[in-house]
């Protein structure tokens, strides 16, 4: 059985609330100032030893001044669909911690992905689902739709995703709304330069806890991509 531990913990905290926290902190100086210095100390503390997490296996088939593009290998998630911001992640972190069929805790991995629902039609177009989101948590490399842990909550979905081309740009600071919105336009802008087709909605993946000060984090905007 695997066991969580308390950097999970430190994630769930931040997963939870990110985006809400993020959202409020950037737009008030002096509460960021002061957030930032308890997170210093909070990350200083918490780091000893240093967290380390599984993250989905990928190669980079291309890199520019903006972007990387990468191959992912066929990997698992967890999702669930959700209306209200953040709402998702209580769901899925209950079913790593043992809300399943067995009772099995399951490691947790990086990044958590948030993007906009978006519901396939024939032959080639998209619509987003008004007000839905998803999220994702990856599975560890092991686990695959034939052998992981059956949730019990009928909300989470175990996914097996094929290979799949990203184009990815990483940025630090917050991961508040504006930060990735930034982002996630800057990407698009270079993408469609580049006339590369982008098959889906923006993504944001978040990979640190809100423990850990700004300046170290990582946090990135990903688009699907059409390759040849």
């Amino acid at each position: 059985m695997l066991q969580l531990n308390y950097s999970v913990d430190l994630q769930a905290i931040y997963l939870q609330q990110s985006t809400w926290v993020d959202n409020m902190v950037e737009q008030k100086p002096l509460l960021r100032f002061t957030v930032f210095l308890i997170a210093l100390l909070a990350y200083l503390a918490a780091s000893v030893p240093a967290m380390s997490y599984e993250e989905p296996e990928y190669n980079i088939v291309k890199k520019t001044d903006v972007y990387e593009v990468r191959q992912y290998r066929k990997r698992t998630v967890a999702e669930v669909i959700y209306g209200e911001e953040d709402s998702g992640f209580r769901v899925l972190f209950d079913y790593i911690s043992g809300s399943n069929k067995g009772s099995k805790e399951v490691e947790m991995t990086i990044p958590v992905t948030q993007s906009k629902k978006i519901d396939m039609t024939l032959p080639v177009t998209q619509s987003a689902s008004d007000g839905e989101m998803s999220m994702r948590f990856f599975l560890p490399k092991q686990y695959s739709k034939q052998n992981a842990p059956e949730p019990n909550d009928e909300r989470v979905k175990i996914i097996d995703l094929p290979e799949e081309y990203f184009a990815v740009i990483s940025y630090s600071g917050f991961a508040s709304d504006s930060n990735f919105e930034e982002h996630h336009k800057e990407l698009k802008a270079a993408l469609d330069k580049d006339g590369m087709v982008i098959k889906g909605p923006a993504i944001k993946a978040t990979y640190n806890s809100h423990f850990t000060p700004p300046f170290l984090r990582r946090n990135e905007a990903m688009y699907p991509l059409e390759w040849n």
